[in-house]
């Protein structure tokens, strides 16, 4: 089957280069049973699941001379265990070791010349953990009819529910005279938005028409946000290499709820002001001029449901598109409380209302959402232009029961973001049975003090609690 890619799903495959590709990662970390959990059964699972994520056995043909948007064309040579990989730390591997394995495997570029995703089983990792490290290009996910990998492999019981037996016939591959025949095709039929599909990359970059038009964003909300003007000056915006380095915090739930409860605020809210203090003392310990007025722009997109109480373990909750939260971090502000009530107003003024957004949906199925919400998040951060904010946080609600991933229990999770175009840092927040997960990703340059950053945010969240008290 041969399918257009959309305007903004050709973007994030054109934009992208060796210094920010467009791909969306998780790590998860997972209970070692008893027997182990073998490559040949992660490789059964995974195997099990692709119908639910067919564009997972689906590559990329250009067209040639560019007259139209690339196409997905079924992979005929789908292998995949050239997808499904296994790796080892040397045992017993430590978190510091993992993480920077993740930080390897992130910046190596996709294949291009095969369906965009990895997955990489590690083993050898202390405490009796196995870890699996999944990356999918941004092109291959968009919350509406293509879901992230790891949505669909994750289950709310140990014993996996029975798929029926996949007999998966890839269709004929299109010759390159077939691909220029469709183009032209189009050119006749649609001559508008074929001259649309042309424009540099640069003119798509800056105009972002296509992604504006398929996320069904009203015109007064571009407007809206990209009136905020440039962000502010920061050591976070710099020249990006291909080299990163990552790393990961945690905190309880109920610590963030505490917080919230005494303030009248969303746990969203006490995230951003935890951050924000963070980051406050980040540019202290670096010298940086910290006045009181000092900001940090973030792109902070939420997920918006249509019930604000819906239990997250629901197999069959609707969620409602992400839109996007540009929300500047008061780090300047000394006090923390200050500093989320300043927080928690921005949040309370922005037109957050369904209306504002198309009232499409996707369904979570029986699986594990955050990874498909993270991906829609970064899709909302670039359709604008990254000179509006300083760093990207993605924030993404997940179950709070037990999740499995091939009969295995699931212990953390970590969503494992993109760089921007010159931005050296940006931060995904997962909650998921209890807790909240922070996956920091940066580059290895220009943020080589990034292991810093676990115990500020801890030091942050303590004061909030502190003052909750």
């Amino acid at each position: 089957m041969v399918t257009r890619l959309s305007a903004s799903d050709a973007s994030f495959y054109r934009l992208e280069n060796s210094s920010t590709p467009m791909y969306v990662g998780s790590l998860q970390i997972l209970r070692k049973p008893r027997n182990g959990l073998s490559y040949e059964t992660l490789l059964a699972t995974v195997e099990q699941r692709l119908p639910l994520i067919p564009r997972y056995r689906q590559k990329v043909r250009e067209v040639s001379f560019g007259l139209a948007r690339p196409v997905w064309v079924d992979d005929r040579d789908f292998d995949i265990t050239y997808h499904v990989r296994r790796s080892a730390l040397p045992s017993p591997g430590s978190d510091a070791q993992l993480h920077e394995l993740v930080a390897r495997l992130g910046s190596r570029p996709l294949d291009k010349s095969r369906p965009l995703w990895e997955m990489y089983l590690v083993e050898g990792l202390a405490k009796n953990r196995i870890a699996i490290y999944t990356k999918s290009h941004q092109a291959l996910v968009n919350g509406m009819t293509a879901l992230e990998i790891g949505h669909v492999i994750a289950d709310r019981t140990q014993k996996p529910p029975a798929f029926g037996e996949d007999i998966w016939i890839p269709g004929r591959e299109p010759s390159d005279r077939q691909l220029l025949f469709g183009a032209f095709g189009e050119w006749i039929t649609r001559p508008t938005a074929q001259a649309a599909a042309l424009r540099s990359a640069v003119t798509e970059a800056v105009t972002n028409t296509g992604q504006l038009v398929e996320l069904g964003r009203r015109a007064t909300e571009v407007a809206r946000t990209v009136a905020r003007g440039a962000a502010p000056s920061s050591p976070l915006n710099t020249t990006v290499s291909r080299n990163r380095r990552f790393s990961v915090a945690s905190g309880s739930l109920d610590e963030f709820r505490a917080v919230r409860a005494r303030y009248e605020c969303d746990v969203n809210d006490v995230v951003l002001a935890m951050v924000a203090g963070a980051l406050r003392n980040w540019l202290l310990s670096r010298g940086e001029p910290v006045r009181a007025t000092t900001t940090v722009r973030a792109m902070a997109p939420m997920s918006v449901y249509p019930d604000a109480e819906i239990d997250s373990s629901s197999p069959g909750q609707a969620i409602s598109e992400v839109v996007p939260f540009l929300v500047d971090l008061p780090v300047g502000e000394a006090n923390p409380v200050v500093r989320l009530s300043q927080i928690s107003h921005a949040t309370e003024t922005h037109p957050t209302a369904p209306s504002l957004v198309d009232a499409r949906t996707i369904i979570t199925l029986s699986g594990f959402a955050p990874p498909t919400l993270h991906a829609m998040g970064i899709r909302v951060a670039t359709s604008f232009s990254a000179r509006l904010f300083n760093l990207l946080i993605t924030n993404a609600p997940g179950a709070q029961n037990q999740m499995y991933i091939a009969g295995t229990k699931l212990l953390e999770t970590y969503a494992v973001p993109p760089l921007l175009h010159n931005q050296a840092l940006a931060i995904g927040v997962t909650s998921y049975n209890g807790m909240l997960y922070f996956g920091i990703n940066a580059d290895r340059d220009a943020m080589s003090d990034v292991d810093m950053l676990p115990s500020l945010l801890r030091e942050s969240l303590d004061e909030l609690v502190e003052a909750a008290r």
